[in-house]
């Protein structure tokens, strides 16, 4: 189906700008994709994230620098031209077409004989598990339903690249985890490159091989969904992925995970309290309680600890000592 030889979906990404007017939205990002890789784009609103994603499919024209697809410059061809699959937030199903159409519709427009659309669309159909829906339109399917449609067309036609832009945003919280773990499969599956963007720390954390953390429109750091959460470079990372308290000690500032704090009630004996405090709030979440803590000093530590953990129930008001350990305590760039 795919001349794809064992190069096709390498990208490089070289000192890539784009402004608008003054505004710089994506400054100098410079990345090596991997053929086969689930990279996702993961920063806030305005990071930069889904311009990069749409100047890599060629909707977006680059102010300066370069890229590469399997090593070959790719900024003048158009968008069109390119053969990256894309799939969008809003699916953009054709809606007067059954889903075995929509499916088969780059390879319809391609003139590829019928007997391999057919064939190609039963693949497909297979694939994201909708073969039952094949004769159904749109507006017959749930939204999790359409959005595997979206991704069925997108990879009908082995494209070297997929690009997925917010592509769960309109799906509710439980269909989201689910269509995550599909995707997920799906990824491996067919062993196509993922670029996906997200503001979703969750979603990055859970199916991504690689994350890059965007701010104002450059990297802020890369790595794997264990490194960025558990060595943090930055306030930001720190921040932005998952969430951290901050301690200031003589040589630099500190993050450490508020599940990493391990709480009881002061004077309660055993090792010395790293710090002690008096319990501002707990919130019940099920399986876990997250509970905030006044200190001394007037700032506030968050502490998440398991509910079945807390058989001795600690209240509001009441004194603590925290403890962690120091490897818990990751030391970040100033900046």
């Amino acid at each position: 189906m795919s001349n794809s030889d064992h190069t096709q979906g390498s990208l490089q990404l070289t000192d890539l700008s784009k402004y608008f007017g003054e505004f710089c939205a994506v400054n100098k990002v410079s990345l090596e994709i991997q053929k086969g890789e689930f990279l996702t784009l993961l920063g806030p609103s305005g990071s930069g994230k889904t311009t990069l994603l749409m100047m890599i499919a060629g909707f977006v024209d680059i102010t300066s620098g370069d890229i590469a697809l399997d090593g070959t410059t790719i900024v003048d061809i158009p968008a069109e031209k390119r053969n990256f699959g894309m799939v969008f937030q809003g699916y953009a199903l054709f809606p007067h077409m059954t889903v075995r159409d929509n499916i088969g519709y780059a390879l319809s427009v391609r003139k590829r004989p019928a007997k391999e659309i057919t064939e190609r669309v039963d693949e497909m159909l297979e694939l994201v598990q909708l073969q039952d829906f094949a004769n159904r339109k749109p507006n017959q399917l749930s939204g999790g339903q359409q959005q595997r449609v979206a991704l069925a067309r997108a990879l009908c036609f082995a494209p070297p690249v997929l690009l997925l832009d917010e592509p769960l945003g309109a799906l509710d919280k439980k269909l989201r985890v689910e269509v995550q773990q599909q995707l997920k499969d799906i990824h491996k599956h067919v062993g196509t490159t993922f670029i996906y963007v997200t503001h979703d720390q969750e979603e990055a954390l859970s199916m991504s091989d690689r994350i890059v953390i965007m701010r104002d429109g450059a990297i802020e750091q890369v790595g794997s969904p264990y490194d960025l959460y558990e060595h943090p470079a930055t306030e930001f990372s720190a921040s932005f992925l998952g969430k951290s308290n901050f301690l200031r000690r003589p040589d630099g500032l500190y993050a450490l995970r508020p599940e990493k704090i391990d709480i009881r009630a002061a004077g309660n004996g055993g090792e010395p309290a790293r710090l002690t405090g008096a319990i501002k709030s707990i919130t019940y979440f099920g399986s876990m309680q997250r509970i905030i803590v006044s200190i001394p000093d007037g700032d506030e530590l968050e502490v998440d600890i398991d509910s079945w953990r807390n058989q001795d129930p600690l209240h509001e008001g009441q004194q603590v000592d925290m403890l962690w350990q120091d490897i818990a305590a990751v030391k970040l760039a100033e900046g």
